[in-house]
C-alpha cells in the first residue's frame, strides 16, 4: 500500500474507483500499520456542525468489515438503567484509504437535544460497541463557560504532547470544549501521526467537543505539487459548513453562549490565490452581523509573529483591518513554536489600548527562538503551554499554564458599555519570563546571532519595564 499513490497517478477516475472497491473487499480487509482500525470503534471525537445547545456531532472509525454503524443516546442518569431509554441513530459512513490502511469513518449529528442537559451516548454496531460517554449541551442563553486552547502539537505527539493535553484536562476538567489552533500533526496524510494524536487525547475527545482550525501541516502536496487539505481532516471532524464555497469545515463559525467563535483557514492563503479575498468577504459578513457580546477568532498563522524571521503579511493584510473594524476581542494562533501575548500594532506604531489581544502559543515540543517584537508583552521560549479561557458576562479571563501546571501568564478583559474592553494584567509577579536561549539551540547559533538575540532581549525588557511603570501610575487600562 505504501506505493499506492504512484499507481493512482496513472489511473483514470473509473479505474481508481474500481481499484478502491476491489481493495475494500479484498486486501484491505486486513488492516496494516500502527493504529490499525478494528471492528470496535476508535478515534471517537465530539465536534459541532450546528447549534451547540440543541445538537452534538460525533465521529468515529472502524475497519472496513463494519458496513453499517449507529450511535445511541439517552439523557444521562445516575442509575445503570438509562440504556433502556436510548434512541438509536444510523451513521453516515465513508471509506478512507490512507498510507497504512483502509477504514470506515462514521458520523452522526444528534438533533433535537435539550439545552444545558447531560447526555450519555455510545457508538458501534452488532457486537462491537464503545463505552458510554457523557457530554453536556450548551445553554440556550448567555451563561458562564470555559475552554482549553492549544497551540501546535505537531511533533512527538504520543511521547511529549500527551502530557500537555492531559495536564490541561487535569487543571480544568470542567472545560466545555477544546480549541486547537492548527498543526495537530506534522505530515498531513500520515495516518500514524493522527493515531498518535488520538492516543494522546484518548477518551477526552469523546467527552469534550473539539474546535480545530487547520495549520500548514494539515496541508499536504498532491500529485501535481499543489497544496491540499489532508484527506483525513473531514472524515475525522464534523464542523459547520457555513464558510465560503470550497472552504467548508475549515472556515466556519459557531455561537456558544453569547460568544462567536470563528475559524479562519490561513494555510489556504498560501495554497490558493483567491482564498484570502473569499475569506475576508465572508469574515466581514460574519463580523458585521454578530449579535454576541464576545468574538474570538482562531487561525494558524499569526497576524504578528513571535519567531525569528517570520512575518505573515498576507494574513495580516487580509484579516487584521477587519479584526480592528469590528472589535474582535481575542485572536488565538499557533505556527511560531514559541509564546507571545500582546495588543495590536497599528501601522507599525506603538501599542493601542483598543483592538484584539493576540496570542501565539505552542503545546508540543518543537521550539523556535523568540524575536521579541514590539507587540509582545509577555513571552516564553522552549516552553510547552496550554491556556484556559473563561467567559462570564462582561468578563473574559485568560490563563496560560506550562505543561507542568504552573500559571505563567494571565489577564482579564472587562467589557465596557461602549463595547470596548478594559485590559487588566494578571501576570503572576513571582514567575519570571522564560526567554533565554535554550542551550541546545544556542549550540547551533553563530556568535553574531547570539549577540543579536541578547540585544533584542534587552530592548524587550526595557520596553516592557516602561509599560509596567505606566500601569503603576494608572495611565494604562483606565476607564
Amino acid at each position: 500500500m505504501k506505493n499506492t499513490h504512484l499507481v493512482f497517478f496513472f489511473l483514470g477516475a473509473a479505474s481508481l474507483a474500481a481499484l478502491l472497491l476491489y481493495f475494500s473487499f479484498t486486501t484491505l480487509e486486513e488492516p496494516a500499520g500502527l493504529y490499525a482500525p478494528q471492528p470496535t470503534p476508535d478515534r471517537i471525537i465530539l465536534s459541532w456542525s450546528a447549534d451547540p445547545a440543541t445538537t452534538q456531532s460525533v465521529t468515529w472509525r472502524t475497519d472496513v468489515s463494519v458496513k453499517e454503524a449507529f450511535a445511541e443516546i439517552a439523557p444521562a442518569d445516575p442509575s445503570p438503567d438509562f440504556p433502556g431509554r436510548a434512541t438509536s441513530v444510523k451513521a453516515a459512513t465513508e471509506l478512507l484509504v490512507t498510507d497504512n490502511n483502509a477504514a470506515h469513518f462514521h458520523s452522526v449529528t444528534f438533533t433535537g437535544l435539550q439545552p444545558a442537559t447531560l447526555y450519555a451516548y455510545r457508538v458501534g454496531s452488532g457486537d462491537h460497541w464503545s463505552e458510554w460517554f457523557h457530554f453536556k449541551t450548551a445553554s440556550g442563553e448567555e451563561a458562564p463557560f470555559a475552554f482549553l486552547y492549544f497551540g501546535d502539537a505537531q511533533n512527538d505527539i504520543k511521547s511529549l504532547w500527551s502530557r500537555c493535553i492531559r495536564q490541561a484536562y487535569s487543571t480544568m476538567p470542567d472545560a466545555d470544549f477544546l480549541l486547537h489552533a492548527g498543526d495537530l500533526i506534522n505530515r498531513a496524510n500520515r495516518d500514524e501521526e493522527w493515531g498518535e494524536w488520538f492516543y494522546a487525547g484518548g477518551w477526552i475527545y469523546g467527552m469534550k467537543s473539539n474546535i480545530a482550525t487547520p495549520g500548514n501541516h494539515e496541508y499536504g502536496r498532491n500529485v501535481l505539487g499543489g497544496r491540499e487539505l489532508s484527506k483525513i481532516w473531514k472524515p475525522t471532524f464534523t464542523f459547520p459548513a457555513n464558510g465560503p464555497e470550497g472552504l467548508d469545515e475549515t472556515v466556519y463559525y459557531l455561537d456558544y453562549q453569547c460568544t462567536r467563535i470563528i475559524s479562519l483557514d490561513t494555510p489556504a492563503l498560501y495554497a490558493d490565490d483567491d482564498a484570502g479575498e473569499a475569506q475576508a468577504k465572508w469574515l466581514e459578513g460574519v463580523l458585521s452581523n454578530n449579535p454576541n457580546r464576545w468574538t474570538i477568532v482562531t487561525q494558524h498563522h499569526p497576524v504578528y509573529s513571535t519567531a525569528r524571521g517570520r512575518d505573515n503579511e498576507e494574513v495580516r493584510e487580509a484579516f487584521q483591518p477587519l479584526f480592528e473594524k469590528y472589535g474582535v476581542d481575542l485572536v488565538l494562533q499557533g505556527h511560531d513554536h514559541s509564546y507571545g501575548r500582546g495588543h495590536n500594532l497599528q501601522f507599525g506604531a506603538s501599542r493601542k489600548d483598543k483592538g484584539p489581544i493576540y496570542v501565539v502559543s505552542v503545546s508540543g515540543p518543537k521550539m523556535y527562538n523568540l524575536n521579541f517584537e514590539e507587540w509582545m508583552e509577555r513571552a516564553a521560549s522552549n516552553t510547552q503551554l496550554y491556556q484556559i479561557i473563561k467567559v462570564d458576562g462582561n468578563l473574559l479571563s485568560y490563563e496560560a499554564y506550562t505543561a507542568t501546571g504552573q500559571l505563567y501568564d494571565a489577564f482579564e478583559l472587562r467589557k465596557r458599555n461602549d463595547g470596548a474592553n478594559k485590559f487588566i494584567d494578571r501576570t503572576p509577579k513571582d514567575v519570571p519570563e522564560i526567554i533565554s536561549i535554550p542551550e541546545r539551540l544556542q549550540l547551533k547559533m553563530e556568535e553574531e546571532e547570539v549577540r543579536e538575540y541578547r540585544q533584542r532581549f534587552e530592548e524587550y525588557k526595557a520596553r516592557n519595564k516602561g509599560r509596567k511603570d505606566l500601569q503603576v501610575k494608572g495611565l494604562e487600562g483606565a476607564d
